[in-house]
C-alpha cells in the first residue's frame, strides 16, 4: 500500500512538473507573434457566432468545421483581449496533446520514463510550441489525433463497450474540428497490428471489436451529423477540394505531385523535430524484434496519412501534417529512454543530451522572445513572420484609430473585405460607436468617393496591406509603416485622407 502511494505521488510530481513546464513555454509572451491572417479570421468568426446564435455555424461559410470557434466563443467571454483568447483554445489543446502522447507511450511500452520523456519531447518540439501558441484549428487536431490513438488501442486490447462509447465520441469530435478527423477511423484497421491472434477465441473477440468500431463509428458520424442542420453544410466538400485532389482529379495525374510533396512533406518534418529528434526517431527501426508490434503501428500511423498527403496534397502547408508527427515523438523516447539506461551513470549523457536538443531549445527560445529570428521552414516564416499574411503593425494602428475615437468619429478603410484586414481591426473596434470600419476590395484607380465625402467631416484612414504603391492620385498623407518581418520591401502602411 505504502509503495502504490509513492508511486502515485511521483506519477502527480511528474505530471505537475510537465503541465507548470508546458504552460510556462506556451504562455510566455504570447502575443509576441502579431496576428495572422486565419486567427484574425477565425477570431471574428468566434466574436460573431457568440453574440447571435443564428451564426454559431458561421465558419461553414468557408467550408471550415465549426468546433475550435466554438471553443472559443467561450474564452471570448472570458478574456478580454480576442487574440489571447483565441490562442488560449490552442494552448488548453496543446495540454490535452502532451498528456495523450505520454498515455499513449505508457500504453503501448508500459515505461514510465518514456512516457515522461515522450511528453517532454512534444513541450519542446518547435513544430507543437509555434502551433500551440497560434489561434489555429492545428493544435486541436493533434490533440483529438492522439486521443483518438489511445482510445483506440485500448479497444483492441481490451474490446469494451465503454471505450468504444468513449472513443466514438473523440471521434466524432475530431471530425467537427477539421476534416483530417475522419484519418483516426479510416486508420483503425490498422490498429489490428496489436490483436492478439492467439487467444483460444479470437475469432469471437476479433467479431466483437469490429462490432464496437461500428458503434465508434455511427456515433461519431451522429455527432458530425449536428454539422447538416446548416444549409451551408455542402460547403466543406467544396473547401477540401481547394486543399486536396479529388479521386477523379487524381486519377488523371496520380504521381505526378508525389515525389514534390514528399520532399517538401519530410523537409517539414525534418526540420520542425530538427534533426537529431527525427534521427531519435528513426532509430527504433533498427530494434524492431523489441516490442515489434507496437513500433510498427506508430510507423504506420505515421507514413500511411502522410504517403496520403503526398498524393491527393494540392495545397501544402506545414501545419496539415502537425498531428502526424505525435507518434515521431514517441518513437524518439524510445531511443533516448535507451541511451539514458546506457549511459546514466556516465559523464557522457548530459554531453549528448545537449547535442541533441540544442536546436530544438535555441528554435524554441526565438519562437519565444523573438520570433524573427526563428529557424522554422520557410513557407512559415513567409506567413507568419515576413509577409503580407502577417500581422505586424495591427497592434499599433488599432491603437492609433482607438486614441483617435476619443476625440471623436473615425472612418477606417482597409485594403480588403476578408482576412487580415479588415478582421484585425474589426476584434478590437467593432463595439467602438466612434469606428468605422469600411474594407474595400479589389482596390478602384481612384479613391473611393465615400472615403473623400467623410474626410470633410471627420478623420479618415486608409490601410495598405498587400499593395506596396499607393494608387496614382489618391489624395492621401503617409502616417506610418511597419515593416513585415524581416523583409524590407513588405510594409503595413497607415495613410490619413486629405479633403
Amino acid at each position: 500500500m505504502i509503495h502504490g502511494r509513492k508511486e502515485w505521488f511521483v506519477a502527480a510530481i511528474v505530471l505537475v512538473f510537465l503541465i507548470v513546464s508546458y504552460l510556462g513555454l506556451r504562455l510566455f509572451n504570447l502575443a509576441g507573434l502579431p496576428i495572422f491572417t486565419d486567427e484574425a479570421i477565425y477570431i471574428r468568426w468566434a466574436q460573431i457566432g457568440s453574440r447571435d446564435a443564428a451564426w454559431r455555424f458561421i465558419s461553414l461559410v468557408d467550408g471550415k468545421q465549426p468546433l475550435f470557434t466554438w471553443l472559443m466563443m467561450g474564452t471570448l467571454r472570458l478574456v478580454r483581449d480576442p487574440l489571447l483568447a483565441g490562442r488560449l483554445v490552442s494552448v488548453g489543446s496543446g495540454v490535452g496533446t502532451m498528456i495523450g502522447v505520454g498515455l499513449v507511450t505508457w500504453e503501448l511500452f508500459k515505461n514510465k520514463r518514456m512516457a515522461s520523456l515522450a511528453s517532454l519531447l512534444y513541450i519542446f518540439c518547435p513544430f507543437s510550441l509555434i502551433y500551440d501558441r497560434m489561434a489555429l484549428y492545428d493544435s486541436l487536431v493533434a490533440a483529438f489525433s492522439v486521443w483518438n490513438l489511445y482510445l483506440g488501442i485500448l479497444l483492441v486490447r481490451h474490446v469494451r463497450l465503454d471505450i468504444a462509447l468513449l472513443w466514438g465520441m473523440t471521434l466524432g469530435l475530431g471530425m467537427l474540428n477539421k476534416t483530417s478527423g475522419f484519418l483516426s477511423l479510416y486508420l483503425s484497421p490498422f490498429l489490428l497490428i496489436l490483436f492478439d491472434w492467439q487467444l483460444r477465441n479470437k475469432w469471437r473477440r476479433l467479431l466483437s471489436w469490429l462490432v464496437l468500431v461500428f458503434v465508434a463509428a455511427v456515433i461519431s458520424q451522429a455527432l458530425y451529423g449536428v454539422l447538416r442542420l446548416s444549409p451551408l453544410f455542402t460547403m466543406i466538400g467544396q473547401k477540401d477540394v481547394v486543399f486536396i485532389y479529388s479521386i477523379r482529379e487524381w486519377l488523371a495525374h496520380p504521381i505526378q505531385f508525389f515525389t514534390g510533396n514528399t520532399k517538401g512533406l519530410v523537409d517539414w518534418v525534418v526540420n520542425y523535430l530538427t534533426r537529431p529528434v527525427f534521427l531519435l526517431a528513426m532509430g527504433p527501426l533498427f530494434a524492431l524484434w523489441e516490442k515489434r508490434r507496437e513500433k510498427v503501428l506508430l510507423y504506420v500511423w505515421w507514413l500511411a496519412p502522410f504517403i496520403a498527403l503526398a498524393l491527393f496534397g494540392r495545397v501544402l502547408y506545414p501545419r496539415f501534417i502537425l498531428f502526424m508527427i505525435l507518434p515521431l515523438l514517441i518513437l524518439a523516447s524510445v531511443s533516448l529512454n535507451w541511451i539514458i539506461e546506457r549511459l546514466r551513470r556516465t559523464v557522457l549523457l548530459p554531453v549528448v543530451f545537449i547535442l541533441l536538443f540544442f536546436p530544438s531549445i535555441l528554435t524554441d527560445y526565438f519562437i519565444v522572445t523573438n520570433p524573427l529570428y526563428a529557424q522554422i521552414p520557410r513557407s512559415d516564416k513567409g506567413q507568419y513572420i515576413d509577409d503580407w499574411p502577417s500581422g505586424w503593425g495591427v497592434k499599433e494602428v488599432n491603437a492609433l484609430l482607438y486614441d483617435q475615437s476619443k476625440r471623436g468619429k473615425v472612418s477606417v478603410y482597409t485594403e480588403g473585405t476578408f482576412g487580415l484586414l479588415p478582421y484585425a481591426i474589426e476584434i478590437y473596434l467593432v463595439d467602438n460607436p466612434n469606428v468605422e470600419i469600411v474594407g474595400i476590395w479589389p482596390l478602384p484607380p481612384e479613391i473611393p468617393k465615400e472615403a473623400l465625402e467623410d474626410a470633410k467631416d471627420h478623420q479618415v484612414f486608409i490601410v495598405f496591406n498587400q499593395t506596396q504603391v499607393v494608387p496614382h492620385g489618391w489624395p492621401v498623407e503617409l502616417v506610418s509603416e511597419y515593416q513585415k518581418g524581416n523583409r524590407k520591401d513588405r510594409k503595413l502602411r497607415l495613410f490619413r485622407v486629405v479633403p
